[in-house]
């Protein structure tokens, strides 16, 4: 039987103590990772997100200031995807994959960027040259949740509801999903 060197259990010790502890000492992430995915008629519309939680702070006017470009989430940026061409608001949008950020604002309709950049960090907004799409939505005041989410809340033949919703503040967006195969 062949001994391993010295050498070679020292590496290994040292990747196993290392990897170990770092995980250990990371813990688990503060805003985990979300994903949702909705049929509406014959197209397929997919969400991944970071799920930020409140933590009992002031969120929108003070964690997220007004008038600034906010991706809604954690970490890496917001990504939808529509596997066929829909109508947000009533605006075409092609089918693709897309990263979604808001402009909140006080006493104002809210900004909902949609991004041909998906594959971006949550910081900086990859810039309006990117936009493929602007739309103003009036906020809603809901009842409370602990952590950011997407859902929806209506689905009906070709048209849906898409809800973004923290603390007690909720943004839905009407989507018609037109699609039919031939």
């Amino acid at each position: 039987m062949r001994i391993p060197s010295i050498n070679t259990c020292a590496a290994a010790a040292a990747l196993v103590a290392c990897t170990g502890s770092q995980a250990r000492s990371q813990g688990y992430p503060p805003s985990q990772r979300g994903t949702v995915t909705q049929n509406v008629a014959f197209t397929e519309i997919s969400v991944a997100y970071g799920r930020p939680v409140a933590r009992g702070r002031a969120l929108f006017g003070a964690l997220v200031p007004w008038d600034k470009i906010w991706h809604p989430g954690a970490d890496s940026a917001t990504r939808v995807t529509f596997n066929h061409d829909v109508l947000l608001e009533g605006k075409p949008l092609p089918a693709g994959e897309y990263g979604l950020w808001l402009i909140p604002r006080e006493s104002a309709p809210w900004t909902l960027i949609v991004s041909r950049a998906a594959h971006v960090f949550h910081i900086p907004y990859p810039g309006e040259q990117l936009d493929a799409m602007r739309i103003d939505l009036t906020p809603e005041q809901v009842s409370s949740v602990e952590s950011f989410t997407i859902y929806f809340p209506m689905v009906l033949r070709d048209e849906a509801v898409m809800r973004l919703h923290w603390g007690t503040t909720a943004l839905s967006i009407k989507i018609k999903a037109p699609f039919r195969p031939h």
